[in-house]
């Protein structure tokens, strides 16, 4: 089964996280988002969660080239995650609109 993509099932988030990459002058990252696929999502059980993987979430810590970019939003958090230069995981908290949707398409 094909993962779905971020911009299908969230697009409005995916609108988001280019803006903010371009605006921080994050041009490599903002290309990535068009082809980002929702691989999982985090099965953490908060309330307020609407985490999810565009990468196979790692066993351990995503290694040593690992890093978070957190991104200035007037609404809720958004840390990204990225390894080697690519997006492997969106944090996303306080923000149940798309908690919602993202519940819906990957359950």
């Amino acid at each position: 089964m094909a993962h779905p993509l971020l911009k299908e099932v969230l697009p409005e988030l995916a609108d988001e996280l280019i803006f903010q990459f371009e605006k921080d002058g994050e041009h490599q990252l903002a290309e990535q988002v068009s082809s980002l696929q929702i691989v999982d999502r985090c099965r953490c059980g908060d309330d307020f969660c609407a985490t999810f993987y565009t990468a196979p979430i790692p066993k351990g810590a995503w290694g040593s080239e690992h890093e978070t970019i957190p991104l200035d939003m007037e609404d809720g958090y958004l840390n990204v995650d990225i390894v080697d230069g690519k997006i492997v995981s969106v944090e996303v908290l306080f923000r149940d609109e798309i908690r919602e949707k993202l519940l819906q398409q990957v359950p």
